[in-house]
This record gives C-alpha cells, sequence and structure tokens, in this order.
C-alpha cells in the first residue's frame, strides 16, 4: 500500500505534486500548531505595512482544519491540477505555472478591491484564504477544456463537464457552505479563458503570453534568450462525488 501511494505520488508532475505538498504540509502544520494560521492568512495591511510579503502565497497553501472536507479538496486538487498539467499543458509546464500565477493575482486583486467596496467590505474581508477558490479556478478552467466528457453527481444524474462548476456551485447551496470562494474561483478562471483561449480566436492577439524569465524554470519549455554576438555557448466536502465516467 505505502508502496503503491509513494509511485502515484512520484508519477505526478512537478508544479502538481508541489502545491499538493505545500498545502499538506502547511495544513498539517498548523494542525500541530507548529505553524500559526495567523501568520499565513490574508492580510493587506500586514502586507503593505508591515512588509509580510508571504502572506500573498501562504493563503494558498492553507485549507483550514484537517477533516473529511479537507480530504475532498486534496483529491480534488491533486485530479484536476494533475489533468491540466498532464493534458491541456503537456509539455507547458511553464504556462501552466503561469496560469497559476496569473489566477491567484485575481482572486488577490478582487478581494483586495471588494475590500474597499462600501457595503460588501465586510463579505472580502472575511476571505481570508484563497487556497479553495485557487483549487476551483482549475475545475473551471479543465471544464472548459474537457466540455464533452460524461459525469455522474452521487449517481443521481449525469452531466457534461461544462456544466461541473455549475453542480458544485449548486451543492454548495443546498448544504449552506458559503459560495462565495466559488464564485470566485469562477470568475478567475473564466478571466484565464477568456484572454488565453476566447481572446486570441478573436483578435489573433494573445495577452497572457508567459514571461521568458518564466519559461527559463523550466526545462520542458523552449526558451531563446537574448545574448551577445560573440558569446559563447551557455546552459538552460463535496468534491468526493464528482466522478468523470471517462477521461
Amino acid at each position: 500500500m505505502a508502496q503503491a501511494v509513494e509511485e502515484w505520488y512520484r508519477q505526478m508532475p512537478i508544479i502538481t505534486r508541489s502545491y499538493l505538498t505545500a498545502a499538506v504540509v502547511t495544513t498539517v502544520g498548523c494542525t500541530l500548531e507548529i505553524i500559526s494560521p495567523y501568520h499565513l492568512y490574508l492580510n493587506p495591511k500586514l502586507v503593505v505595512q508591515h512588509y509580510e510579503i508571504w502572506r500573498l502565497v501562504t493563503n494558498f497553501l492553507y485549507f483550514r482544519k484537517m477533516d473529511l472536507d479537507f480530504l475532498f479538496h486534496m483529491f480534488f486538487l491533486a485530479r484536476y491540477c494533475k489533468l491540466l498539467e498532464e493534458n491541456s499543458f503537456r509539455g507547458r509546464t511553464a504556462d501552466f505555472f503561469y496560469m497559476l500565477l496569473f489566477g491567484a493575482t485575481v482572486l488577490t486583486g478582487i478581494v483586495l478591491i471588494g475590500g474597499m467596496i462600501p457595503y460588501i467590505s465586510e463579505t472580502f474581508a472575511r476571505i481570508l484564504f484563497l487556497s479553495n477558490s485557487l483549487t476551483f479556478m482549475m475545475v473551471y478552467v479543465w471544464s472548459k477544456h474537457n466540455p464533452f466528457i460524461h459525469m455522474s453527481f452521487l449517481g443521481l444524474f449525469t452531466f457534461t463537464a461544462a456544466y461541473l462548476p455549475w453542480v458544485l456551485l449548486g451543492f454548495s447551496i443546498l448544504v449552506g457552505s458559503s459560495t462565495w470562494v466559488d464564485l470566485l474561483g469562477m470568475i478567475a478562471g473564466h478571466v484565464y479563458y477568456f484572454l488565453e483561449d476566447v481572446y486570441p480566436r478573436m483578435t489573433g492577439r494573445r495577452p497572457l503570453k508567459t514571461p521568458s524569465f518564466i519559461k527559463a524554470m523550466f526545462a520542458d519549455d523552449n526558451v531563446v534568450v537574448a545574448r551577445p554576438v560573440n558569446a559563447g555557448l551557455g546552459a538552460g466536502a463535496r468534491f468526493g462525488a464528482m466522478n468523470p465516467q471517462f477521461q
């Protein structure tokens, strides 16, 4: 059993494995009180005035307390992050990393701007961690890339993957969970999908082209680096219910 888990873990692509590992280590550390969630949550005032820049990253790594809901989120993260990285972004690790970076930036921006708008600022002020929203963004993008895959909800009804985010959103409403994190993930996912897939087809321009310095971080992307002519050659709780019937 342990060997099978190790094999499964080692076969994960690099971004999925890294994010899953960071999320588990962070959440376990908080559960064991090795790390305090108060040092991780998104707080614009502490980021700007006290230069606690790490909060811009750590709020995406903590998935609250370890319970059944946490296990479902980890399954969900491992599954759809892996599917995106191995299929839609196969051979484009840098592009996948840039997608996550873009999504995290959009989510953070929404929360910061929303916190300054009267009447809704209190709602956004209560959003301390965006890990679930980033996961939901990945689900949204995957559903857009695989709209015709058939899925089943608790064996009660079937639907195509294009409706997966809406089914999950409806389930959140039914069980009384906050839908804000889901909605934020859908917004970020749609912004990415539009700019990366729809807008280039409409105009022929690609506004989300991955920067060369990010491509240079990953070996599976070919990067042309400018250099002088005379230079020598250098080196380079609810998610577990969703089961696709086929891939």
